[in-house]
């Protein structure tokens, strides 16, 4: 949905959409937050995460998740919410958790739990049989650093388990996983990934604004961006179209742009 015309704007992938996707993660929104960020933002919304396990103490949750389905806009629960019933053998339940608030889509992680690589394709290949699955990868713990040649292999396995998208992780702060303490991408890093994995495989978690802009410069108006809060989702779609100030000139013609 554009209000009006403007010339030398990048082609934007519509709903539902394979790549260009933007994934934003809901800490705790209200009904009424809820249905005011639905009304704002439900044509740029691709998919929504209840972050971490908020699920468990999220008020009136069936409400909400009946606002995002009656807005087409699939939802999941954290991938630390899986962690936690899979550390304590309760994967059966998980999956009945589920079923029982008639889930689409699952996040599967290993962010905080130290579980075996072929035991977490198991159960992305369990999980698969029920649900759209999104696998992250990578810690949650700063300080822990893992090989580019690992975070393609996992990738690799991962997709091939049954996941539909991997999420590069760099948790809400995004201060680690893809990302230095500093917040500034890990170049060396994500280029051996794509030179592997096809970037419309990946999500890639983007919570602040530089980030964002990193990555649209890198590979365009349509890559899949994760964690990004609510209130920022129109200021990013300003973003991906070269209307802000930090791709301005990503897709101007130049030589129009002077006559």
């Amino acid at each position: 949905m554009k209000n009006f015309e403007l010339s030398q704007l990048p082609d934007r992938s519509s709903k539902p959409r394979e790549h260009g996707l933007t994934m934003v993660m809901d800490k705790g929104l209200c009904l009424r937050e809820t249905e005011n960020f639905v009304s704002n933002s439900e044509h740029i919304t691709d998919l929504v995460k209840l972050a971490f396990g908020s699920a468990m103490v999220t008020p009136n949750l069936e409400e909400k998740l009946k606002i995002y389905r009656d807005a087409n806009i699939p939802v999941c629960f954290g991938g630390t919410l899986g962690e936690a019933f899979i550390i304590r053998d309760q994967f059966d339940d998980f999956l009945r958790l589920l079923d029982k608030y008639k889930m689409e889509y699952a996040e599967l992680s290993d962010g905080s739990i130290d579980i075996e690589h072929d035991l977490k394709c198991k159960y992305i290949k369990k999980l698969s049989e029920h649900v759209t699955v999104l696998s992250e990868v990578g810690s949650k713990e700063e300080g822990i650093m893992i090989r580019p040649n690992h975070w393609i292999e996992m990738m690799q396995t991962e997709l091939e388990a049954g996941s539909w998208k991997v999420i590069a992780e760099a948790r809400e702060s995004g201060t680690v996983g893809i990302y230095r303490p500093n917040g500034k991408a890990h170049v060396v890093l994500i280029n051996k990934i794509i030179s592997h994995v096809k970037p419309e495989n990946i999500i890639w978690e983007a919570p602040q604004k530089s980030q964002q802009a990193w990555f649209i410069k890198l590979f365009g108006a349509n890559v899949n961006l994760g964690n990004i809060a609510p209130h920022e989702i129109i200021a990013l779609e300003s973003l991906r179209l070269g209307l802000r100030g930090d791709t301005f000139n990503e897709f101007l013609n130049q030589t129009a742009a002077t006559h």
